[in-house]
């Protein structure tokens, strides 16, 4: 769980992000929590993105990602939402969550 100082530090971060997954009208399948589950062991934090067509709000998704991959939400707006899960190997934003 992160504190909401931790909370704003990575929002900071994943400002400058680009999308790099997008949920679109099949929704959340098992295929995109695969995906969703390497980004997040690779990358730390990302930012996913809601299509017009999907059957699920950006709050929704987020939400079903983070009990599915055991993640944090840290934002969400509009469409887009952003995901966080310490890698215990290569912690990249370690000095972020100190604050």
């Amino acid at each position: 769980m992160l504190t909401s100082k931790q909370r704003a530090a990575l929002r900071g971060q994943a400002n400058k992000m680009e999308t790099i997954l997008q949920i679109g009208k099949d929704g959340i399948s098992e295929n995109t929590i695969n995906q969703v589950d390497d980004a997040l062991t690779a990358r730390e934090l990302i930012k996913l993105r809601v299509l017009d067509n999907c059957p699920l709000t950006a709050r929704e998704a987020s939400d079903e990602l983070c009990t599915a991959l055991g993640c944090d939400g840290v934002q969400v707006i509009g469409s887009r939402f952003v995901l966080f899960r310490r890698n215990e190997e290569k912690a990249k934003y370690d000095e972020f969550l100190k604050k």
